[in-house]
Order: structure tokens, then sequence, then C-alpha cells
């Protein structure tokens, strides 16, 4: 594992301590509470599993809500925790041991975007919450912003009780529109994030929409987080050869997936991420991203789902039995 920057981080091997008949694919999105417990959520069998700081584990709720298709997971200042559920078109807000306190959308109903199921192509207009919803993220505020992403192409705004606010979005590749807005984060200043990921960009926004800035330092934004310390942390997809960028056409060059961490200008201030990805330190697929109190990062990947939509050559496959779907990353 290679670290570019000025940031050093080193893989902590074995951290997770599963117990006897669970498992995980795909770990689909990672949250750190107020104690530093690890919430994972995962596929596979879909669930919420938690963790003590050490990889201990501690316990799980949720089997039987989630369709296989959980998407992220983020767990606000009064450690309430919100999980996205992208096949039922819901996000849902539960307290820590896992009592349902609020559900926006309405279970098993997509809105009306023109989406065939398939192609992000087919999407044809932004439409109302949700078509299979992405992430959400708890401004300082306490006003909730939901990415709206694989049916939709849209940021929806609502107060902390629920109440939709605005939206905004559509499809394209211009200021203010989005081809898959993957995951969303709030800075201290209230500026909204959104991981663009089929448009390699993270688009910046002020809390009532208004499009400010685009950082391109970035290849398929999929995982995002703001830290406490004011960095902005990035699990970035890989781009195989041949593929095709909404933004900069055919990939000419494959690049392996990675983890970036930038500054609150989109300046890169570290790096890693490499060949071959199923190497510990490297990542395959990483879908979520957060920071504990000590700066150490957790990167959740799905790493199951890549395989089987990615061609079997190159940067993307096939799998090595055991390859990670969840690592830690200490900072020394």
């Amino acid at each position: 594992m290679a670290v570019l920057g000025e940031l050093p981080y080193e893989v902590v091997e074995g951290w997770e301590q599963l117990p006897a008949g669970y498992t995980h694919l795909d770990v689909a999105g990672v949250a750190v509470d107020s104690r530093d417990r690890v919430y994972l959520l995962t596929r596979s069998q879909p669930r919420v599993l938690i963790y003590a700081s050490d990889g201990r584990f501690i316990g799980s709720w949720g089997e039987g809500v989630f369709t296989n298709r959980t998407h992220g997971i983020t767990i606000g200042p009064d450690d309430a925790v919100y999980c996205v559920d992208d096949g039922d078109h819901t996000v849902r807000k539960f307290t820590p041991s896992g009592e349902l306190l609020l559900t926006l959308g309405t279970s098993g109903v997509a809105s009306d975007t023109g989406y065939d199921g398939r192609s992000l192509d087919s999407i044809a207009r932004g439409g109302p919450p949700f078509n299979r919803p992405t992430n959400v993220a708890v401004a300082p505020s306490g006003e909730l912003y939901v990415s709206d992403g694989y049916g939709n192409a849209r940021v929806h705004r609502f107060s902390a009780d629920g109440r939709l606010i605005q939206s905004w979005g559509e499809p394209g590749t211009g200021p203010g529109q989005f081809h898959l807005p993957h995951a969303i984060a709030v800075a201290p200043d209230g500026r909204v994030l959104v991981a663009d990921r089929e448009n390699d960009r993270i688009q910046v926004f002020s809390p009532d929409g208004e499009y400010l800035e685009e950082w391109t330092a970035v290849q398929r934004p999929c995982g995002l987080h703001m830290g406490h310390d004011g960095r902005v942390y990035v699990g970035e997809l890989a781009w195989p050869r041949g593929w095709r960028s909404y933004t900069r056409g055919e990939i000419q060059e494959e690049s392996p997936a990675r983890v970036s961490v930038l500054d609150l200008h989109g300046a890169v201030l570290a790096r890693w991420g490499g060949y071959p990805p199923c190497a510990p330190g490297n990542v395959f697929a990483p879908h979520g991203i957060c920071i504990d109190s000590r700066g150490d990062v957790y990167v959740a990947e799905v790493t199951g789902t890549a395989a089987k939509n990615a061609p079997h050559s190159g940067v993307l496959g096939p799998v090595e039995p055991g390859c990670h779907t969840f690592q830690k990353f200490a900072r020394r």
C-alpha cells in the first residue's frame, strides 16, 4: 500500500471480528457514532452490524427490514442512524438500537423520471423523492440532504422532521446537472458536496442549492464523508480501459480504485490504491467511507456487486477468494 501526500495511513489487517454465520459479500456503507462505535450496512444478509473501535462485534439489527440493495448509512450528531435503501426507495431514521423513528419516501414506490430500471441514459427528467436514492447527509442546521441517483438526478432537502423543502438537479453534465449523484456531505459552513459519480466530479452548492463550483481531481467518486477534521474523504471507483465517461470520453488507460483525502477547496492531501486491488491496503470497490475521532479511516466496499457487473479482465476482476469488503486504515 502506497500513500501519496502529507497524511500517513496504514491498513489494519484483520480488524473486523465478524461472528460465525454472518456474511457480507458487499458492505454498502459505514458510519461512526459519538462513542467511536462502527456501524456497517451490509448486503447479501442485509442488516446493520455494530463494532467497537477495536473491531469487537457488539450486535446487529435490521434483519428482515431492508432489501438487498442497501446503499448508504449516516449517523447524525444525536447518534440517530439514517439508512438509505435504493431497492425500497426510502430513507429511514433509527435509534442506535434499531427502533424506527422516521421514514422518507413511500416503501416500494419510485417517482416518475422516465428511468427504465437499467440505464442512466433513460432518465428523462429530475423527479420528486425518490427513485433509487443513494445517500443522506445531516447539515449543521439539522436539515437533511438526500442524493437521489440511480433512477433520478436530483438532490432533495428536508427539514429535520422530514418535510420536503426543495429539490434541484436534472440529468446532464452541466452545472447543477447529474449523472448518478451517488453520495452527499455537508461542510461546516453549510455548503453541500455531491459526488456526481459518472460525471467524474464533486459539485459544490450553497445550502439552498445554488451551484458554486466543481472539483474534478477525482474519478467516479462513490463514497463521500465530511470529517470533523475539516477534510473531505472520498472513495473512488476504478476506470477500466474501454469504458466511457460522460465527461472524459473513452477511457484510454485503466485506473485502479482509490481513496482520496481532500481539503475544503478540493485539493488532494493524500491518496492511495493500486494493483492488485484485492491486496490489503488497496481497494476494489470503495462505496462508503468515514472517519472516527482519531482520524482513522473506514472504507466499505461493494466487491461482490462490482465484480458481477464488471468484465472479467483488467483492473476489476476476477475477484480473488477472500477479497476484502471492508477495511480500516489507521492514521499514523
